[in-house]
């Protein structure tokens, strides 16, 4: 029922008296109501269906555009709504909906369509549509006004949209040579004129933005013409279509007589009532006795065992591909009309089109899918000019090597596209289809310029096919299609074009071999090749590491070429890049490369790109002076140059390291890449040919050939041509014995048309003659008959079975004789069970005979019986699966020695005997017990820590760059101050009070039990806790990360617990934390404290022990001590020097940061303090002779701490 509101609007269009249309006062504006309203109509276009049931467009619209013409706004609302109307029922839905309802509301939209078709098929309606577009063309393009652009636009649109409305064939009923709806919608465009609009739109070089457009109506146009038969019409072909016509009645005569004949053999001469009932001998029933037939003899030859049988329901998603083109012939006149059209065109419009239309194509201005017009374009009139009167310059613009080029890859694309988009399978190969087409076309094309007169053309047709023939692409497509046909999404004339191409391609490929004494062409190989690892920066550059001596002698040169450049403060900068913008790694944390950058320049010699290199890096990173000040002198960048010399910079190793420590157990698989090798060979076409000798081409030929009564001969033709040259000239005959063509080969000799095809008949007779010539000698091969074959088995059948493994017959091996198979079993015997070792290699290794393959052997195995299955000498991954006694003692003993070792399993892996991979090796060690989980056999990473003789500058720097390269295994969980403070509240205070005590008791136990390093390592925990607090305006809770065994095995001991506990560490909470934590609450004093505690007892215990073994003569541990100080001055002594070059720059750096005072600037000594932040991270540098004077007042023994710098964002120290 129709909406009120939408039948009120079309009530006020106006209404039909007569011929006359009267329109209302509100026309135009019901009309711009009807366009509102479809352009909010819901999903199953009701408004669309509403209106096509009014009958609105036959009854209102075509009148209004018939009759009131002159009313331009109305005009042009109306052909505005007239295409919104007649857009396509597949643009409306998307696609053919699945679901029945939506599917009803297509078919219904759809049939609409229909009726609009017909209603157009009139001259008036094409007649005002070409006056229109005839005066808008008559408009320069300097006064045609943006209205009229559209307006073109839309009545191209209306008339693409309705010649695209498909015919319905159930309805029409249409025979050949009689009109259809479509043959007089192409008609009425021929009587208005619109044909010769559309050669000019597509000749004229000033309406190119028309190009797809024309062109897409032009396809609809021919949509079911055949090219062939069109340039037939009218010149004399009309007598060889009716000669072909009577040929095809003469078939079915003959069959149809046959058939009569057959029948009246059968009948008898008097009728009886009762058949009888007969047995059938040598044919079983479903139990063991003979069939019993209960019908007359004459239908005994139809009896089969599948009578009275449900036929077997395929499913759908299994049925072959239905055929969406029909091609029919249309009235006379129509035909006469498209064959003058289609002359004109290829006269006045192609080249010029169709490079238009291709630029548009490339330039990527055509919408998607828009190519499938091009390469239907060129297959039809590049068809049609082949057949009419060749013509090779009417088609010059697509007759070159660049569109087989494009072709093969539009080709290709839509051939990958369809394999790996199956919702759209079917799509895909419908666009496959046009450009196989169109490549048949263009071969056709260049082969019928072979016997042209004219001798460029021949020329012109011997390069393009040199070209073609030369790129390997071109010679494999065809096999692609054959190996990835499926019948389920590609039609049987998908099939049928493919064999014909295929035949003309091997055709002239083969005439071309034959015209040429020999034939190079180009041939690619795919090689895989393994990426290496990246090496060591330092040992890739072929640099070893500079001794102090070298780098003395060097650096004089250096600074006299530094100051020659030193003073220009113009230096080129611009060519210089201090990082690498396509590096994956943040230019932020590139900075470290850029300071190696520095010193490999340096040590190569090259001051001033060194210097330059400086300077840009220091433009692209100002912050925190890292390469010095902006106002640095340049004496104090030749000084921070030589120290940036010295220093003992990391490469590119630290990442590798880190690498290393992260990587998982599994084993690390290099990457392969495919590289792509070219190179040139001559031709073999017998090679070439033999690659089609397979059973997926061959069943895809059977496919086509079991049609073979509606192929055309031409077809059939091409079909056995193929099987032909596999058969007879490659030598494979037995490639052909298959059950399923043989019983194709019985239907077409019983066939009584047979005589049609005698071509198809000759070969069958050739094949079953050569079949039962081998049967007569080879017994097994009617059981053979039952598989597919390919050539190794072909081989088998015809020289004996067992040549396969011997290669060719001219080189066949002898039998075994019974010393060998003597030998050979007893060699299997003797090392079956052997493990570790693969036993056809050890049976090849001691075989005593001739040579033999290993495929050879492990067969002779099985036929001893030896073996069950070829299956049980499979090589499984590694060749070493079995670990043997030996090789388990070898581990144990490789695991004692490295165990405490940074990398254990990088020590075993290079140690052991018998390679294996990463992974084998941790599974091992985990079942022997040797580790309880994976992660103990991570690389280990020590932590840094350098002495306080160390200098602090060298340090700093070494710690800057290492910092960039490498990531910090343990970053700190930050946490919520607030979150603290209430989970801890006073607890920890009050554990706190009570701690000191009960730590020196627990203290002393741990030492006496082993756990004197964990202590240590508390110890040095607490206080540099105490110093980052007392440095830092806020603190937070600290992790205890366990780094070495020792540590993690103290963590996890109950009485280590129980003396966390009691001085106030809280243990990790579920689910959430791993490690356990130093509380926020805890002040500096109270963490020393702590700290004390623990040392006390291990001062007392040490101070037990050196009493007891104190003896004369001996120095006791105050001396100890004092030795062991003076060994670190005289060390911070030699290393002095080394520390001084880099003083400046440091000093400018406390200098922009404020962090000195007047009276320490002429100074040295004293405390120094590096202001550097990045990733926020603490960076440890030196000794701070400071705390070590406050250690003593604290009861603190003298402990060596690293210097720590205090971490401050800009934000903050502004």
């Amino acid at each position: 029922m129709m909406n009120c509101e939408l039948l009120a609007t079309c009530s006020a269009l106006g209404y039909l008296e007569g011929d006359t249309y009267h329109k209302e006062p509100d026309c135009l504006e019901s009309v711009k109501d009807l366009i509102r309203y479809l352009r909010h109509e819901d999903e199953t276009r009701d408004v669309r269906q509403q209106l096509g049931s009014a009958q609105i467009l036959q009854s209102d619209l075509l009148p209004i555009l018939t009759q009131h013409r002159q009313d331009k706004p109305l005009f042009d609302a109306v052909i505005r709504l007239m295409v919104n109307l007649t857009q396509p029922a597949l643009l409306c839905f998307g696609s053919v909906p699945k679901e029945p309802s939506f599917r009803h509301h297509f078919l219904q939209v759809l049939a609409y369509l229909q009726a609009y078709k017909e209603a157009f098929a009139s001259e008036k309606a094409f007649g005002v549509l070409s006056e229109t577009l005839y005066e808008l063309l008559q408009l320069g393009w300097e006064e045609r006004q943006e209205e009229d652009n559209l307006l073109i636009e839309r009545i191209l649109l209306l008339v693409r949209n309705v010649l695209h409305v498909p015919a319905d064939l159930e309805q029409e009923k249409r025979i050949d040579d009689e009109a259809s709806v479509h043959d007089r919608l192409l008609w009425a465009l021929h009587l208005s004129g619109l044909d010769d609009l559309l050669l000019f739109l597509a000749s004229s070089p000033a309406e190119q933005q028309w190009s797809l457009h024309v062109l897409e109506i032009i396809s609809l146009m021919f949509r079911d013409q055949n090219p062939e038969q069109l340039a037939g019409v009218g010149q004399g072909h009309l007598a060889q279509e009716w000669r072909t016509d009577v040929a095809e009645l003469e078939v079915l005569r003959q069959r149809e007589m046959a058939e009569k004949k057959t029948r009246a053999l059968q009948r008898g001469n008097r009728h009886s009532r009762f058949g009888g009932s007969y047995i059938i001998q040598g044919l079983k029933s479903i139990g063991e006795r003979d069939l019993v037939f209960h019908k007359g003899l004459h239908n005994l030859q139809n009896y089969t065992s599948d009578l009275g049988k449900q036929p077997r329901r395929v499913p759908k998603r299994r049925q072959a591909a239905r055929e969406l083109s029909v091609q029919r012939r249309s009235a006379l006149n129509v035909r006469l009309f498209l064959r003058d059209f289609c002359s004109e065109f290829l006269e006045n419009c192609y080249n010029r089109l169709m490079g238009s239309v291709k630029d548009h194509l490339l330039r990527e201005k055509a919408q998607q899918h828009d190519e499938t017009y091009y390469m239907w374009a060129l297959a039809f009139f590049m068809a049609f000019n082949r057949a009419a009167s060749f013509r090779p310059g009417l088609v010059s613009e697509t007759l070159s090597v660049r569109t087989f080029h494009f072709i093969e890859q539009n080709l290709t694309n839509y051939y990958e596209m369809m394999l790996t988009d199956r919702k759209e399978a079917a799509s895909w190969a419908r666009r496959m289809h046009l450009a196989l087409k169109a490549y048949q076309e263009l071969l056709a094309t260049v082969n019928e310029m072979d016997v042209c007169p004219d001798e460029a053309v021949r020329e012109s047709s011997r390069i393009i096919k040199n070209n073609i023939f030369y790129v390997m692409e071109y010679r494999e497509l065809f096999l692609a299609l054959f190996r990835k046909f499926d019948e389920r999404c590609q039609p049987r004339s998908f099939l049928r074009d493919l064999v014909e191409t295929t035949h003309l391609f091997l055709k002239m490929l083969e005439r071309f071999c034959r015209s040429r004494g020999n034939l190079m062409v180009q041939n690619k190989r795919k090689k895989r090749k393994k990426k290496k690892k990246a090496l060591d920066q330092s040992v890739a550059s072929g640099s070893a590491p500079y001794s102090p001596e070298e780098l003395e002698a060097m650096w004089p040169s250096l600074a006299e070429q530094l100051q020659c450049h030193a003073q220009d403060s113009e230096l080129s900068l611009d060519s210089v890049i201090p990082f690498d913008a396509a590096s994956e790694v943040p230019v932020e944390e590139q900075r470290a490369e850029a300071m190696v950058r520095i010193q490999d320049c340096l040590l190569a010699g090259q001051a001033p790109q060194a210097l330059s290199l400086l300077r840009s890096a220091r433009e692209v990173w100002p912050e925190r002076d890292v390469f010095g000040a902006q106002d640095i002198s340049p004496e104090e960048e030749i000084q921070l140059l030589k120290q940036i010399l010295w220093a003992p910079l990391p490469r590119q190793q630290g990442l590798e390291e880190q690498g290393a420590e992260e990587e998982d157990e599994e084993e690390e698989e290099e990457e392969e890449l495919e590289v792509v090798q070219v190179s040139e060979r001559e031709f073999n076409f017998l090679d070439y040919l033999k690659r089609f000798a397979n059973s997926t081409v061959l069943r895809a030929y059977l496919l086509l050939l079991r049609s073979y009564k509606q192929n055309s001969a031409h077809t059939n033709h091409c079909v056995v041509k193929m099987l032909h040259r596999l058969a007879h000239d490659l030598k494979m005959e037995a490639l052909l014995f298959q059950l399923s063509l043989f019983y194709l080969f019985n239907r077409l000799l019983s066939d009584p048309a047979a005589g049609a095809y005698r071509e198809l008949v000759t070969f069958a007779k050739y094949i079953l003659g050569k079949f039962f010539a081998l049967a007569a000698v080879n017994q097994k091969a009617f059981v053979e008959l039952l598989f597919w074959k390919n050539t190794a088995v072909v081989r088998e059948m015809t020289e004996g079975y067992g040549t396969l493994d011997g290669g060719s017959s001219s080189r066949r091996l002898p039998g075994w004789s019974p010393e060998e198979e003597a030998q050979l079993r007893e060699l299997y015997l003797a090392h079956k069970d052997v493990e570790g070792q693969d036993v056809v290699d050890t049976i090849l290794a001691h075989l005593k005979t001739a040579p033999r393959t290993r495929r050879q052997v492990i067969h002779h195995l099985v036929r001893l019986g030896l073996a069950d299955s070829v299956k049980d000498f499979q090589r499984k991954g590694t060749q070493i699966v079995l670990w043997t006694d030996d090789q388990e003692l070898e581990l144990q003993r490789l695991f004692e020695e490295f165990q405490d070792s940074d990398d254990v399993l990088g020590n075993i892996m290079k140690n052991i005997t018998a390679k294996r991979s990463r992974a084998r090796i941790v599974d091992k060690l985990l079942s022997l017990g040797l580790v309880a989980e994976r992660r103990e056999l991570y690389k280990k990473r020590r932590k840094k820590l350098a002495p306080s003789s160390l200098p602090n500058e060298e340090e700093s720097l070494h710690d800057f760059c290492q910092e960039d390269l490498e990531e910090e295994e343990n970053v700190p969980e930050k946490e919520n101050e607030e979150d603290e403070e209430k989970e801890e509240g006073s607890e920890a205070e009050q554990a706190q009070d009570g701690s000191v005590l009960s730590t020196e008791y627990l203290g002393q136990s741990l030492h006496q039990e082993g756990f004197s390093a964990p202590l240590l390592w508390l110890q040095n925990c607490l206080i540099r806790a105490a110093d980052d607090r007392e440095e830092a305006s806020c603190s937070q809770a600290v992790p205890l990360v366990p780094l070495t065994e020792e540590n993690e095995e103290a963590m996890e001991s109950e009485q280590f617990q129980q003396l966390l506990r009691k001085l106030g560490v809280r243990p990790p909470a579920s689910g959430q934390e791993t490690f356990w934590r130093i509380p926020a609450k805890l002040s500096p004093t109270q963490l020393r404290r702590m700290a004390a505690s623990l040392s006390q007892a291990e001062e007392e215990e040490k101070l037990q022990l050196g009493l007891e073994s104190k003896v004369p003569g001996e120095p006791g541990l105050e001396e100890e001590h004092q030795q062991e100080e003076e060994h670190q001055q005289a060390e911070e002594h030699q290393k002095e020097h080394r520390a001084h070059a880099l003083r400046t720059h440091l000093l400018a750096r406390k200098k922009k940061a404020g962090l000195v005072s007047p009276e320490e600037e002429g100074t040295n000594g004293g405390k120094e303090q590096l202001i550097m932040a990045p990733k926020k991270r603490q960076l440890l540098d030196s000794d701070e002779e400071q705390e070590e004077d406050k250690a003593p007042e604290l009861g603190v023994p003298g402990i060596r701490k690293k210097k720590r710098f205090q971490i401050e964002d800009d934000d903050e120290s502004d």
